[in-house]
């Protein structure tokens, strides 16, 4: 066995490496894109929803609209219509340059409704108190919709991740480069399953990691924000303390 896996490692070892790499700058680009868009978009859902602190019927319809409509997109239909686009735009559509457009704007629609979603949860109580103490829109986004939801966006950017890793194999397809391409051209197209599915495992672990260190994270926020208060049963109104003294 181990003259095996040494073997298989001299031989593909460098092309593993290779693929999680541009997996690795993928995702990483791609997220933060798709959160530089996404997360303004699910705020302005928030905000101009009916029930929202400042309402608005034709944005939120037309917002609303977009964001459906991007998520309603399968990937590889959008892969492969903006391959025009994408040439405009990056030089290319092959590759890990041309992977990350289709990536980052099928990606933000998705971000944007798991925004709206977090935020969604914040006490409604919480808001009304600091609208009647006099805070703008803006300095209730920063310091109550923001802070209260922090947990749950959290948890959300793992799920966020995990999409674009997903969509990362399928722009494989077509030549994107990654572990997804390595396991369609080495794995289906030549027939070495070996490698298809160390690549599948490698996607596996990555995962895991992902989930692991998000779960992680929203832990140590809500202990933080749970510690807000001596009794730990009023965060909220202690929150709402430090903003009427920070205003």
């Amino acid at each position: 066995m181990p003259e095996i896996i040494s073997a298989f490692w001299a031989q593909y070892g460098e092309l593993l490496l290779e693929g999680t790499w541009e997996t690795l700058i993928m995702v990483s680009v791609s997220t933060v894109l798709a959160y530089v868009i996404g997360v303004p978009l699910g705020v302005a859902l928030i905000v101009t929803q009916p029930q929202g602190i400042r309402p608005h019927r034709a944005v939120y319809g037309v917002l609303g609209w977009i964001v459906n409509i991007g998520r309603s997109l399968p990937f590889a239909i959008l892969l492969v219509a903006l391959m025009p686009y994408t040439r405009l735009i990056v030089g290319t559509a092959i590759g890990v340059k041309g992977a990350i457009p289709p990536l980052v704007i099928s990606a933000a629609p998705f971000v944007a409704r798991m925004v709206e979603t977090s935020l969604s949860e914040v006490d409604a109580g919480v808001v009304e108190a600091a609208q009647s103490m006099g805070a703008s829109p803006l300095q209730i986004i920063r310091k109550v919709y923001l802070p209260e939801a922090m947990p749950s966006l959290v948890l959300g950017g793992a799920i966020s991740v995990v999409t674009i890793l997903a969509y990362t194999a399928i722009a494989g397809m077509v030549g994107a480069g990654g572990l997804g391409n390595i396991a369609i051209q080495y794995g289906h197209n030549r027939g070495v399953t070996s490698l298809m599915w160390v690549t599948v495992v490698l996607l596996i672990i990555f995962v895991q990691i992902v989930q692991w260190i998000f779960s992680w994270w929203s832990r140590r926020i809500d202990k933080r924000l749970g510690q807000t208060a001596d009794t730990g049963k009023f965060a909220p109104l202690a929150m709402l303390a430090h903003f009427v003294h920070t205003k």
